[in-house]
């Protein structure tokens, strides 16, 4: 009998921020979705007024602990400097699932 795996996986919620009003917030989003890795998924998003006229980004995503690490998520965000300034993890919420893999 096929024992179940635990995959620890973590669910993230990020504020990404911009350097200001002009910044373009749908190409911001674009490049932070345009980072990838095996066991990272993204979720839905929305734009949160700052003030003065700016907004952020918040976002979530979903990733599998032993694959995405949250300084290799941070440093590929980050490295986007046209168009954030920073961002900051908001929640982060850790739970293991069991998955059963059957082989024939």
């Amino acid at each position: 009998m096929t024992q179940p795996v635990l995959v620890a996986k973590s669910s993230i919620l990020l504020d990404v921020k911009p350097w200001d009003d002009e910044t373009d917030m749908a190409k911001l989003e674009e490049c932070v979705r345009s980072s990838q890795a095996d066991g990272l998924v993204w979720g839905s998003s929305k734009l949160v007024p700052v003030g003065y006229g700016i907004k952020k980004l918040q976002i979530q995503c979903v990733v599998e602990d032993d694959k995405v690490g949250t300084d290799m998520l941070e440093e590929q965000i980050t490295a986007f400097e046209d168009y954030v300034q920073s961002m900051e993890w908001l929640l982060l919420t850790r739970s293991k699932i069991a998955l059963i893999i059957a082989f024939k």
